[in-house]
């Protein structure tokens, strides 16, 4: 990957386990480009791993998936993991790596996504404004593979006089999450929305930073036209419900336009608890008509 900045600290990758990418907050306000925003799949927990380190919410961290990255510090490096617990490395807790010491992340026992936060941020050349890897569309710098130097910005600002922060780490067993009332509710009639409300969804092992693919008992809709609706706009979270009725929760790098229903919307703070459910674990929907918060 290629520099943005002049620093001469680094992150070496050894190892990257399944998925490693690049994050920020992504690039908001280009939908009507049809560019999607990417960005963090759990952001709650990008800017803790950020904030550990004194760093902006918006510098770049390292997306873990399902943990097995090892790191090396070029040059001395504050380091802070936050989301899925890794063994083998220091979690929700600033550390300093002195030059040639090794960031080593086994596989969480829960949660999905794990994010490495380096004092200066991740200085990788940004694309249209962001540093964050777009899986959909192929925007932003390439996952991070083996062999990489990942440069370090600059320190700015003090460090933050935290030693552990008390936040509550991904579930392991079933999650419960809200959903609202989305653009095209209709589409299920009481008894659909008593089977998508009712039932304890399978998270399926095709889902990705697009999307949650769940499994269970299929949907039907309740009004079928025969023609095929118009494509609509798109939004992190949506409940897009396509013709096998097994519902799709959008992630991160969700399309920005889409034409099957989206009968409901997962609220906005339980998004990032959706990001962490990982194949096999067990998802349910709680209606709620209030606004998303």
């Amino acid at each position: 990957m290629t520099a943005h900045g002049a620093g001469t600290r680094a992150l070496r990758v050894l190892r990257t386990g399944p998925l490693t990418t690049v994050q920020d907050l992504g690039r908001p306000g280009r939908g009507a480009l049809g560019i999607g925003r990417s960005g963090a799949a759990d952001r709650a927990a990008h800017r803790l791993a950020n904030a550990l380190v004194g760093n902006p919410p918006d510098a770049a961290t390292l997306e873990v998936t399902l943990g097995g990255l090892v790191v090396e510090a070029d040059g001395a490096l504050d380091v802070a993991v936050a989301g899925a617990r890794c063994p083998g490395a220091p979690h929700l807790t600033p550390v300093h790596l002195p030059a040639g010491a090794r960031l080593d992340l086994g596989v969480p026992p829960a949660g999905l996504r794990t994010y490495v936060a380096v004092r200066g941020g991740v200085d990788v050349t940004p694309v249209l404004g962001s540093r964050a890897t777009d899986l959909l569309s192929g925007i932003g710098p390439p996952v991070v593979a083996a062999g990489d130097r990942l440069p370090v910005g600059a320190r700015r600002g003090p460090f933050p006089g935290v030693d552990v922060a008390p936040v509550a780490e991904p579930a392991a067993g079933e999650v419960t999450v809200v959903v609202l009332p989305g653009p095209r509710p209709e589409v299920l009639d009481p008894a659909g929305w008593d089977v998508l409300t009712g039932s304890a969804w399978t998270v399926g092992a095709d889902s990705n930073r697009i999307g949650v693919r769940l499994e269970g008992t299929a949907l039907a809709l309740a009004r079928r036209t025969g023609a095929e609706p118009p494509s609509e706009g798109m939004l992190r979270g949506a409940v897009q419900v396509p013709p096998s009725g097994h519902p799709v929760v959008f992630l991160a790098d969700h399309p920005v336009t889409g034409g099957y229903p989206v009968p409901g919307y997962v609220r906005d703070a339980d998004v990032d608890r959706c990001a962490q459910v990982r194949p096999g674990q067990r998802l349910r929907f709680r209606y709620a008509t209030g606004r998303s918060g």
